[in-house]
Order: C-alpha cells, then structure tokens, then sequence
C-alpha cells in the first residue's frame, strides 16, 4: 500500500463518516459544518488525484459559498436551529429505502460496468478547461451567474422586512 493509497482510504473516510454526520445529526448548523468537512476531504481527494484546479473549485465553490449561503439562508429564516421532537420521523423507514436504493444503484453499476473497458480520455489542463467553460459553455455560465444574483436579491429582500413594508404600517423589529 502506497501513501497515495493510504491517504485515499483516509479522506474517504472522512468524508462518508461527515456526510453520515450531516444527514444524522439533529442540530442544523452542526449539520452544515459537518458538510464542510465531508466536502473538504473530497477536494483533499481530488489533490491526491491530482486535480488541482478540481480541488481548488471544490474549496471556493462549495466550501466558500454554498455552504456559506447555506448558513446564511438558515440564519435569515430565523427557524428553529437546534433539534426539534416534533419535526423528527422514525429512521428505520428512511433507512430502509436508502439501502435498498444504493444496494439497487451498486447491483446496477456492476452488471452495466463489469466487462467494459473504456479509453483514458487526454490529461486536462487549466488552459484547456478555460477555453471549454468560457467559450462553448459560456452562455449556461452567464445564465447560472444571473440565477445566483437573483437569489442573493431575493435572500435580501426576505431577510428585511422594512424593504416591502408600506410606509403607514409599522415595522416589525425583534
């Protein structure tokens, strides 16, 4: 067993035992930084892969802003964070569909991929994906951009409540 191996064994470790840890745990900010770690030991993945710029994407993009905008999102709605007894279902009929779906999805990814061999595609570079996402990917960047703004826009109109108010009603404060 090489080290490469070994830190693969590692970090997937990590990051099947957070994302067990995110969708078990009963306290929802808990929940969003165990997210974290699971999708920071995926991008420590992609390093020992050697996708730099994957891992990269993974630490700005998912790291840095979902789970930001997740908690923000959280904090703005002003729910309930901690555990609430009166929103929790019983786990054995969510652990019964979500073993037989991924023992369904494994049975079907041996038999579709058992004697297939398929070509290793070119090594990627950083040149070659920014010519891929900035010109034939382009406008589906453009339209995702303008998507996030609007939910920003949106996040900040909800979260303050004196933007739609009419000005000879008084304004809720907490």
């Amino acid at each position: 067993m090489t080290v490469a191996d070994a830190l693969l064994l590692a970090l997937g470790a990590v990051a099947v035992g957070a994302g067990a840890l995110v969708v078990t745990s009963t306290h929802l900010v808990r929940s969003g930084l165990y997210l974290v770690v699971s999708l920071g030991a995926l991008a420590g993945l992609y390093l020992v892969l050697g996708a730099e710029l994957i891992a990269w994407v993974q630490v700005l993009v998912y790291v840095g802003a979902v789970v930001v905008l997740l908690l923000f999102a959280v904090m703005l709605t002003r729910a309930p964070i901690g555990p609430s007894p009166d929103l929790d279902r019983p786990a054995w009929a969510a652990a019964l569909v979500g073993g037989g779906v991924g023992l369904g999805l494994s049975a079907l990814f041996a038999d579709a991929y058992r004697w297939a061999r398929f070509p290793q595609p070119e090594t990627g570079t950083a040149a070659r994906m920014g010519e891929q996402v900035f010109g034939a990917w382009v406008l589906p960047f453009e339209v995702l951009s303008i998507l996030l703004l609007a939910a920003l826009v949106g996040a900040i109109v909800l979260s303050r409540p004196d933007l739609g108010a009419r000005r000879d009603e008084p304004v809720e404060t907490h």
